[in-house]
């Protein structure tokens, strides 16, 4: 998927996160990682299920996110579920900090991409949904299609 300077490649998606939480505000922020974790990351080999962020000591961390060990790695091999810094500007850290600060507001990694060569971490500030929030929108998603479907058929039977 071409971006508006440049391309980029996604490496892990975590779709359940749309599922899961109300997605409203989206940063990108950078990641530091070792060697073995770059060459992983870059095969794919990224897993965001049950990963979230959190703003401490002035620091945005990456817990749980899971990079499998790189399989030339030899006892430089690092850790798959440790914790990684996160690179954003100091105006969006603190406005983090105080935003997940407000009850039931998270920070979720959406997404783990390459751009211009550099492995990027999309986050977003998450309200989680509640189980009647989960099947409304299964509703929805159920009508759009039906409505998908009928305008599909309407089209291929030549408009009646």
């Amino acid at each position: 998927m071409p971006d508006k300077d440049g391309q980029f490649k996604i490496l892990s998606d975590n779709r359940q996160a749309g599922h899961n939480y109300f997605l409203m505000e989206r940063f990108e922020a950078g990641l530091v990682l070792t060697g073995t974790e770059v060459k992983a990351a870059r095969a794919g080999k990224v897993q965001l299920k049950d990963s979230y962020a959190h703003v401490e000591g002035g620091e945005a961390w990456l817990m749980n996110a899971h990079i499998s060990p790189y399989s030339h790695g030899n006892r430089e091999n690092h850790d798959p579920v440790r914790s990684r810094k996160l690179l954003l500007h100091r105006r969006e850290i603190d406005k983090l900090q105080g935003r997940t600060r407000e009850r039931g507001l998270a920070l979720i990694p959406t997404r783990v991409y390459l751009k211009k060569g550099r492995i990027k971490c999309e986050l977003a500030l998450a309200r989680g949904k509640k189980l009647h929030d989960k099947r409304e929108a299964e509703r929805d998603r159920t009508a759009e299609a039906e409505a998908r479907a009928a305008i599909r058929d309407r089209k291929a039977r030549g408009g009646e």
